[in-house]
Order: structure tokens, then C-alpha cells, then sequence
């Protein structure tokens, strides 16, 4: 063999040794196709648990007048409260405020306006009413009690871990629903999954008025749960084949 064919044979020999190395290199740094999609699930549920704000406003000559006053008005709803069967763990104090009562503005003595005629004291309550059945007559049995400010009255889900784990399961199905339609139009198919993550998750109250009619209107107050929406989003990225 002359040095020339000698040499050309080393030549194939390298080329075929390193073609396909250079052809895998290309293909791993050659991007992915990639599809990206969100999806959403929901899950409807009705509300187990409601969570009341109630307290006592006292005004007095004096600052201790008024508290005197507010301390005992408090005792007597706090007392009915765990009557109605309400546990200490589901009482928790929220807002306690002792603030000056000024006299109103009169245009004949305008100095007079910063003088201080009086105190007021509030004292509120969050409960949490494990049974929706007896909220009703509790709100009615507050009043009662001397409750004379009721801030508002939220509905939730107590337990609510596997209600947003099927909200999640159909957020995912949602997402892929998505990525086999847009991947079959554009004429691919899925491949796997590269990334995905939570992009939200909450229980979103959506009120469907539904009433929960106390057994005898005149007796309790009568109140609606409605229901509630458990919702979960998700971002998730397909590799296209």
C-alpha cells in the first residue's frame, strides 16, 4: 500500500469514528420542541364551617366606666357562648380598643371641638361554628346576650386537603387536555413532561345562595351558605415529538 492510500484509509477511519459523535453532539444541543400550557381545576363543595365576628360597644363618662361596662357585657356573651357549646379553641379575641368620645363641631364655639365628652370601648369576638345547623340561633342568642356589632360571617370548608388534591388532579388533565390539542393540530404528539408547578391554589369562596332556613324563622335568624369553590392551576411544559 503506498503512503497515499495509507493515508487516505486513515482518513475514512477517522471520519467514520468521529461522524457519529458529531451527529450526537448536534442532536443534544439541538433545542427541544416544546409546548407550554396552564390548566385549571375546580371542585364545588358546601361550606361546613363559618367563622362570626361579634362584640360589645360600651361608652362611658370615663375610660374605666366604659370598660367596666364592656368587661362585663363580654363575660355575659363569652358565658352564652359556651352554653351554645362553643369551645374556648374556637374563640379567639380580635380587636380590643379604648378611644376618646369628642363633642361634635359647633360653629359657635370652635374651640370646644377637640374636648372630650366621653370614651368608647370595643371588645369583638371571632367564633368559629363547627355546626352551620346551630348558626342561626347563635346569631340570635348573641344579640340576645348583649352582642351589639356583628362584623361578618364568613363560610369555609374545614378540611379541605382532598377536595384541592382533586381540584389539582383536574387542573393537570385540563393542561393536558390542551397540550394533546394544540400538539395534534400542529401534527405531534406528546412526548413527556419537562417542568410543571403550582401557579395557584386556593379554596375561593363563590356564593350560591342557598338557604339554610331555620327551623322557625321568627325564632333564629335565618342565613345561607351558599358554596364554595376549591380551585387549583397549574403551569406544565411537554416535550413534542
Amino acid at each position: 500500500m503506498t503512503a497515499r492510500n495509507l493515508s487516505a484509509a486513515l482518513a475514512g477511519a477517522i471520519f467514520l469514528l468521529l461522524t457519529p459523535a458529531a451527529m450526537a453532539s448536534d442532536d443534544a444541543e439541538r433545542p427541544f420542541r416544546t409546548i407550554s400550557l396552564s390548566g385549571t381545576g375546580e371542585v364545588q363543595a358546601r361550606p361546613d364551617t363559618a367563622r362570626v365576628n361579634a362584640g360589645v360597644v360600651t361608652e362611658g363618662a370615663d375610660a374605666r366606666s366604659a370598660l367596666a361596662a364592656n368587661s362585663a357585657a363580654m363575660a355575659e356573651l363569652f358565658k352564652s357562648l359556651k352554653d351554645m357549646g362553643i369551645a374556648d379553641r374556637d374563640m379567639q379575641t380580635r380587636n380590643f380598643n379604648i378611644s376618646p368620645r369628642y363633642a361634635p363641631y359647633n360653629r359657635a364655639q370652635p374651640a370646644r371641638e377637640n374636648r372630650i365628652i366621653g370614651y368608647r370601648v370595643t371588645n369583638s369576638v371571632a367564633v368559629r361554628v363547627r355546626n352551620l345547623e346551630s348558626l342561626g340561633p347563635m346569631l340570635d342568642k348573641l344579640a340576645g346576650a348583649g352582642a351589639n356589632q356583628v362584623n361578618g360571617i364568613s363560610f369555609y370548608v374545614d378540611e379541605a386537603d382532598n377536595l384541592m388534591d382533586e381540584a389539582r388532579r383536574r387542573a393537570i388533565a385540563d393542561a393536558r387536555r390542551k397540550a394533546e390539542l394544540y400538539a395534534t393540530e400542529a401534527g405531534a404528539r406528546l412526548k413527556r413532561i419537562l417542568t410543571i408547578s403550582e401557579s395557584g391554589a386556593r379554596p375561593g369562596p363563590q356564593p350560591v345562595f342557598r338557604a339554610m332556613a331555620a327551623r322557625d324563622a321568627k325564632e333564629s335568624v335565618p342565613v345561607a351558605a351558599g358554596e364554595q369553590t376549591i380551585r387549583a392551576s397549574v403551569a406544565v411544559t411537554y416535550e413534542l415529538e
